[in-house]
């Protein structure tokens, strides 16, 4: 009763806490949304930058904040460096780092350097993943609490990307994908396995293999009447387990091989969505055993491709494909509203990263052109503004106390008024 009580009273992962923190990938609700409203519209290289300070490597991850620190998972790739980097959020100014040297071979494509993935903080500690060397646990001064390096290799095509979730007293982590995928609740003080779930991984896609499966799926913890769930999104399904036993809830099929995307949920359904022209998907949540015929409520066998996951906003699905195409859906019937292309000066307007949704219904955007979008979060589409960086950008944007913070592959940005 009492490890339930520790984890019901957290179940929006930090949401007892400020609203101006940013402590996981996509925010305080991990579905992207903020409580803050009349963010920065306007800015540029030169124009409402508070600070920008020189990275020493190009990344994929996505800044978290909380309290008066930014922290940015960084490798330094010909020196084998895995690092945490942590900043002052007022100057830029870099306070410490801390990290893991590894060195062994390991699979990624040429576009996904290594530490991807974002870090994830409740204020004490700072949980990071480093794919095949480990799991890390950092006091907020960069003291190592707990290591988990004994988890296996990963080896897929495209390598890692999927982010520590801490929610109560725990951490939740998709480790794959790859034939080693295992979904993990670890003990957030001890980095102790409280329990696992082994995905089949399926083919890894290299050596002419072009059976191409993987999840860079995290996984969202709601509640469903009385109880709570895990949700999942998998090659070939979508699921839920017990957060507290592992047990798995209910399985829905329907998904495509290739899952980029991190489930959402409202009213009841869980919004689950694939990439390189797969499926969509809603699904009743709260279900038992195989929910296909009874709970999927519309199924979209091929969508445009989409890496970053997308914002609701009252009763429709916001999200950015792979060409930088906006996307607006019912929630209810998965009926397509529009779809608009946003692009801005830079030399390209692919797009890898998610979508932001601020309190006051604007959706933030990047993409890898370096240029930066605002839109009403409405069905008929409205671009407030278009800004550039001049630099590529695939992580996602974090919002703090006003401020915007944007990684690039050169400069960690801090947008908006000192």
């Amino acid at each position: 009763m009492k490890r339930t009580l520790t984890l019901l009273l957290a179940v929006c992962p930090l949401l007892p806490a400020s609203a101006d923190n940013w402590p996981m990938w996509r925010g305080v609700n991990g579905d992207g949304t903020c409580a803050e409203s009349k963010l920065p519209e306007k800015w540029g290289m030169e124009e409402n930058v508070a600070w920008k300070v020189a990275l020493p490597d190009r990344g994929n991850s996505t800044p978290v904040v909380w309290g008066d620190k930014v922290f940015l998972t960084q490798a330094i790739e010909k020196e084998g460096k895995r690092l945490l980097l942590c900043f002052d959020k007022k100057t830029g100014k870099q306070l410490w780092d801390a990290g893991t040297i590894y060195k062994e071979k390991e699979l990624t494509h040429a576009t996904n350097p290594y530490c991807a993935a974002s870090p994830a903080t409740d204020g004490e500690r700072v949980i990071v993943f480093h794919a095949s060397a480990g799991v890390f646990c950092y006091d907020l001064n960069g003291k190592e609490l707990w290591k988990r390096t004994d988890l296996g290799k990963l080896h897929h095509i495209w390598g890692c990307g999927t982010s520590p979730v801490i929610a109560g007293d725990r951490v939740f982590l998709n480790f794959g994908p790859g034939e080693n995928t295992v979904l993990y609740a670890f003990d957030k003080k001890t980095g102790k396995t409280l329990w696992e779930h082994k995905e089949p991984g399926g083919a890894s896609g290299e050596a002419g293999n072009k059976t191409w499966l993987g999840s860079w799926s995290d996984p969202l913890l709601r509640k469903a009447g009385s109880r709570y769930e895990l949700l999942m999104s998998y090659p070939g399904r979508a699921c839920a387990f017990d957060p507290m036993s592992g047990k798995e809830l209910w399985t829905c099929g329907g998904l495509t091989p290739l899952v980029y995307n991190s489930p959402l949920f409202v009213d009841g359904l869980g919004i689950f969505m694939c990439g390189y022209g797969g499926a969509a998907m809603a699904v009743k949540i709260g279900g038992s055993g195989d929910v296909t015929e009874k709970n999927r409520v519309w199924h979209l066998p091929r969508v445009q491709q989409r890496i970053g996951s997308g914002v609701i906003h009252e009763g429709h699905h916001y999200i950015l494909t792979d060409g930088g195409i906006v996307e607006c859906r019912n929630i209810k019937t998965g009926e397509l509203v529009f779809n608009e292309r946003i692009k801005g000066p830079g030399p390209t307007g692919q797009n890898w990263s998610s979508l932001v949704l601020s309190a006051d219904g604007k959706c933030y955007a990047a993409n890898q052109g370096g240029d930066c979008f605002v839109f009403k979060a409405a069905p008929k589409f409205e671009l407030l503004a278009t800004n550039t960086l001049g630099e590529k950008i695939i992580g996602s944007i974090a919002v703090s106390d006003g401020q915007l913070f944007i990684r690039g592959y050169k400069n960690l940005w801090c947008i908006g008024k000192r």
